[in-house]
């Protein structure tokens, strides 16, 4: 990858050029040489961490249209993070397709702290002799954000010096980076522990385990021995050193998210209206929904994140062929078969739970048969044809019961075909306010045939609620639903105890903005649709919610809101159902290895400070802050105390924020973290960051200490129950 290799970037069946591909000295920045007939040659590069995946063979629009007349393990793409364009690849050989598809998937199995640090050390060395000059070390402390005192970085500038040269070689280098990197806080729970101050005791890690509120066991202290000590005379004899202790409190191990919930760990058999189900509007786009591009990029990203209900709005196309895109609008058109066929191919990946297809069908008599016979043809087995039963339906399904399955969302109720209009009917699969106009609306035999748990009908009012069938569901917009919310609380928490409702945003955010969905979700809706597409606040607390669960795209709701006769009122939740009150206190110590937001100026240096948000019911939701710390994104340190009163827990999101303070305009954001109350772990823990589209950070992290107490009953600390006893005695 070093050497570099000569590929074909490809755009289309037409756009085909050749491209120069090399991976530089630093190991993380790619270069691409274009060389242009009349003009200099031109290079663009691209950072590994920002690449999201790669995808070996044809499976990018692109590539799609070279099947076939290409060998396809010759192909791969490179798909980035956030807005920026995948880059679809044809190499002159499988073999060199191959060394780089492994060679990128290995870079992200192996990126540490170690890898990150040493590729700032090579950028730094400027005239790469392997040694760095005082110069060029201040030039590393500015690029990993850092702005050491002189007095301090001089100081430890010549202690790391041994050769007495004024430069630092490649031993004296690790042992100045090994002194930056040292974690004083860490250091000081682990004195706090340790009887000598020199290892844990497997007695002492169990008391420590025991404060962090989690398996204190032999077994458990054991085995983090095995794992994280790397010193042999302490491992052979069960002991824990300074660098062992470290290396567990960095690790996915210690994180603030309960490692439990990676997995599926809920109840999946349950019915369908039980659950919150991840829900994705306007699936195709990849920006605005005026201007923005049609594709089937976004759905993969949607499926790959574990989306469980997608957005298709479907027109007449060319040649007999329906296609999506925004109507009335100048979005692109995507084929609605290339959709299909990317649905079939990622569906299941990253979660076995059922999929719905939420179609919203504009098209002909003649285009929704086609859309029938595609459905069909290209998803097989996959689609649900007919109810799982033929005993009368009582309740929706379980997920558990619908694994491997795909549902068509849409209208069941056909008319006589002399009903249909040649030319097209009106959204007779709408997600949208064309609900409200049912008794326009018209589809195909082809098509209602294929509605078996999703039919959509007009909400009526929960006077007519008795009417409906377990398998009916109605869609309301977000001003509505807010409505029903605040005046009819209870009522429409009953209601989505036994049917199915979609939420989805204004047609007025024509920048495909979103709302906020912890709204709806305190109502108790299933889908609450969001715009992938538009990174944000509400998209982080979408991510939050269905973090947990092992991320499959179905989570538990509470009780209350399970319950046909619950009492639960989400704009007066005093005293009521899921009523909790919880004391939470977050005490945010430090930061680590946070990224410069102002790159342009190589002096910049982030001011941070950090936000803890609590999302959820109206009387819960509040946010604090710590106050900010000058000239340090590399370890920061604030040791501020941050405490809040919830109510009703079980609906709560926790979100951290760090942000660069800014004295004349509005900061900017750094990195978050959002989780579910119920999914944070207490103790001593490491907060892994991620970007503003959802993406790691790594290595940038906070350092917190949670505590938790119940009904005014502290969870105490091993620490606290021996000062009580003491106190007592």
């Amino acid at each position: 990858m070093m050497r570099g290799c000569s590929m074909v970037k490809v755009r289309s069946a037409r756009w085909k050029k050749s491209r120069n591909l090399r991976l530089l000295e630093d190991g993380l920045t790619c270069s691409v040489y274009t060389r242009f007939p009349r003009f200099s040659s031109l290079y663009w590069f691209y950072q590994l961490t920002e690449v999201e995946c790669v995808r070996e063979g044809c499976q990018s629009e692109a590539l799609r249209q070279l099947s076939g007349s290409v060998p396809e393990k010759q192909c791969f793409t490179v798909v980035f993070r956030g807005a920026r364009k995948s880059l679809d690849l044809l190499c002159s050989c499988e073999d060199e397709a191959q060394r780089w598809v492994r060679g990128l998937l290995r870079f992200f199995s192996s990126l540490t702290l170690h890898t990150w640090i040493r590729g700032y050390l090579r950028r730094a060395d400027q005239n790469q002799d392997g040694k760095m000059s005082y110069d060029e070390v201040k030039r590393l402390l500015q690029m990993i954000n850092i702005d050491l005192s002189e007095q301090y970085a001089r100081s430890l500038f010549k202690r790391c010096d041994r050769s007495g040269d004024n430069r630092l070689d490649h031993i004296e280098i690790e042992e100045f980076c090994r002194e930056l990197l040292r974690r004083p806080e860490l250091d000081a729970v682990f004195r706090h522990y340790s009887s000598n101050g020199c290892v844990l005791s497997t007695a002492e890690l169990r008391d420590f385990l025991g404060d962090q509120g989690e398996d204190a066991s032999l077994n458990h202290a054991q085995s983090l021995i095995l794992t994280f000590e790397l010193n042999d005379w302490a491992q052979k004899n069960q002991f824990m050193t300074q660098n062992g202790f470290t290396m567990y409190m960095l690790s996915r191990e210690n994180d603030v998210f309960n490692p439990d919930h990676v997995r599926v760990y809920q109840d999946m058999s349950r019915p369908l209206p039980h659950y919150f189900i991840s829900s994705s509007h306007n699936t195709y786009l990849t920006k605005d929904q005026v201007t923005g591009s049609s594709s089937t990029e976004p759905y993969i990203r949607a499926l790959n994140q574990g989306c469980r209900c997608v957005e298709l709005d479907c027109w007449d196309g060319d040649k007999g062929e329906p296609v999506i895109y925004h109507g009335h609008t100048l979005t692109s058109k995507v084929p609605f078969k290339e959709v299909i066929e990317t649905i079939a191919q990622y569906a299941f990946k990253a979660s076995p739970y059922p999929i719905i297809l939420s179609l919203e069908n504009h098209c002909s008599v003649e285009q929704q048969a086609v859309m029938a016979k595609h459905l069909r043809s290209i998803l097989g087995q996959k689609l649900l044809t007919r109810p799982l039963s033929d005993q009368p339906l009582k309740a929706l399904p379980s997920p558990e019961e619908l694994k491997g399955r795909i549902l068509v969302k849409g209208k069941k109720h056909t008319p006589h075909l002399s009903q249909l209009s040649k030319s097209g009917s009106s959204a007779s699969f709408s997600s949208s306010s064309e609900d409200e106009l049912a008794s326009n609306n018209k589809s195909t035999p082809e098509l209602a045939e294929l509605v078996v748990y999703c039919r959509s009908v007009p909400f009526r009012g929960f006077e007519s609620v008795s009417e409906l069938q377990p398998n009916d569901m109605s869609s309301f917009s977000e001003s509505d639903a807010l409505r029903l919310i605040k005046d009819s609380g209870k009522l429409f928490v009953r209601h989505n105890s036994q049917q199915l409702s979609r939420i989805y945003p204004s047609g007025q955010r024509l920048q495909s903005s979103n709302y906020d969905p912890q709204e709806m979700w305190n109502g108790g809706c299933h889908m609450v649709a969001l715009n992938f597409q538009t990174p944000g606040e509400q998209m982080d607390l979408n991510q939050g919610r269905f973090l947990s669960n092992g991320r499959c795209g179905f989570v538990l709701k509470p009780s209350f809101l399970c319950n046909p006769t619950s009492n639960f009122n989400p704009e007066n939740t005093g005293g009521g159902p899921g009523h909790i009150p919880t004391q939470l206190t977050i005490r945010i110590i430090s930061a680590q290895q946070l990224p410069k937001i102002n790159t342009d100026k190589a002096s910049s240096i982030v001011d941070p400070q950090v936000w803890v948000e609590i999302h959820g019911v109206a009387i819960d939701n509040t946010r604090d802050k710590t106050h900010r710390i000058d000239n340090n994104g590399f370890n920061p340190r604030w040791d501020c105390t941050l405490s809040f009163q919830l109510q009703v827990p079980d609906l709560a999101l926790v979100r951290f924020v760090v942000e660069d303070h800014d004295h004349t305009a509005k900061n900017d954001f750094v990195g978050q973290f959002t989780l579910p109350f119920t999914s944070l772990r207490t103790g001593y823990r490491h907060v892994h960051l991620l970007k503003a589209d959802g993406s790691s950070l790594s290595p940038a992290t906070l350092f917190i200490h949670v505590k938790v107490a119940r009904r005014g009953v502290p969870i105490k600390t091993v620490s606290e129950r021996m000062a009580a006893a003491k106190a007592k005695a």
